[in-house]
């Protein structure tokens, strides 16, 4: 799978990349058909608590699939996003068995 990473309005540092990078990446288990995943994290409205916003679009054979989250961190909005994004595989996996 190619992921694709964009850090908007602040500079995320290694250790943030790895992790997303890592999380996205066991999405594979649930369907090796992945094609690609782009992951787009941001800060808004700084005097909110909840101001990190994740996106993770994923492509897959015929469609796209995609979460957003917004919490106090990246890493919650990231673990957020890939549940959401594991029901979204199985349900996909199901329309293309029928």
């Amino acid at each position: 799978m190619n992921t694709k990473i964009q850090s908007i309005k602040f500079n995320a540092d290694q250790k943030l990349l790895a992790f997303a990078e890592e999380k996205v990446g066991k999405l594979d288990k649930f369907f090796d058909g992945i094609v690609s995943a782009e992951i787009a994290m941001r800060v808004e409205n700084v005097s909110d608590e909840k101001n990190k916003v994740v996106k993770i679009l994923l492509e897959v054979p015929g469609s796209a699939l995609f979460a957003e989250n917004k919490c106090k961190s990246f890493e919650e909005a990231i673990d957020l996003d890939v549940e959401v994004l594991k029901k979204q595989l199985a349900k996909y996996k199901e329309r293309l068995r029928e």
